[in-house]
């Protein structure tokens, strides 16, 4: 029942009421009821009415109330999320981005001398800053799914932005839907996935990409496969791969075990807790 018909029931109940109450007092009632006697129950029966009918008629209207102001408040805050999303890549992230082809222009002059390293930890700065931007225009431009269980699905939600932002072709098997993340781990786990895919996207030329989580509360694992050219040497200690680095840094913060093995054809990192 909309706002507006509950509204209108809320007018016309009394009066339809009283009018067929005074109807049917005055053509079958009178040789039975006194004048008194039906003027003192037209206040009772109207009474009994809007305490059985009319109560729950605005109980009713006062929880559509409540609707149509959660829904404009909710609208109100994905509008500034989206607003605060678009200043974040138009202003933000864009001059990280010049930053960043300055701070390559800038290594690579001056590679074989004292401030090589000093480019290095600015570069990783640098790179670091714009994975928390990334995440952040992220999170903001996620939409809240109203599920029974609203947290897995969620999670599982913004792991299908990411695969559709990065690599839109990579299969996706999700199986964490009983395990438990605080704010904190899904942000950090996100964003573990999303440098992985985009490695992938940037370095690989994989044809096939793969994520697959599983598990349990206490026993559980993310796994991004794809069948893409490797990695040569240790990818973890390769001067380009800040990314990496980081992430198995943010890894090792929450506590979780972070696996790499990296083969022509079948490179495969693990993120997870418990798999020793």
């Amino acid at each position: 029942m909309s706002y507006k018909q509950i509204k209108w029931m809320i007018l016309l109940i009394p009066t339809i009421t009283v009018g067929l109450w005074e109807y049917i007092r005055h053509q079958f009632l009178m040789p039975y009821l006194s004048m008194d006697a039906g003027n003192w129950l037209t206040p009772v029966i109207v009474y009994f009415v809007s305490v059985t009918l009319l109560s729950r008629l605005f109980r009713m209207l006062e929880g559509a109330r409540a609707a149509l102001e959660q829904e404009r408040a909710s609208k109100t805050a994905l509008e500034a999320r989206d607003q605060l999303a678009r200043e974040l890549h138009d202003g933000i992230s864009q001059s990280l981005f010049l930053l960043s082809v300055k701070t390559d222009k800038a290594g690579r002059s001056l590679a074989g001398t004292r401030h090589e390293q000093d480019i290095r930890d600015i570069q990783k700065t640098v790179h670091e800053v714009n994975t928390y931007v990334r995440q952040a225009i992220a999170q903001l431009r996620y939409v809240p799914s109203p599920a029974a269980d609203p947290e897995a699905i969620a999670l599982q939600s913004q792991v299908e932005s990411i695969v559709s932002d990065t690599v839109p072709d990579a299969h996706i098997t999700w199986h964490l839907t009983e395990v438990s993340f605080s704010a904190k781990e899904q942000v950090e786990l996100l964003a573990c996935i999303r440098e992985a895919l985009l490695n992938v996207r940037k370095h690989a030329q994989a044809t096939q990409v793969r994520v697959h989580a599983e598990g349990s509360a206490s026993r559980w694992s993310v796994h991004i496969q794809d069948n893409g050219v490797g990695i040569q040497g240790d990818p973890l200690q390769l001067k380009d791969r800040y990314g990496l680095r980081i992430t198995k840094e943010r890894a090792e913060q929450m506590g979780w075990e972070l696996k790499l093995d990296s083969a022509p054809g079948n490179t495969q990192m693990i993120i997870g807790k418990g798999q020793n």
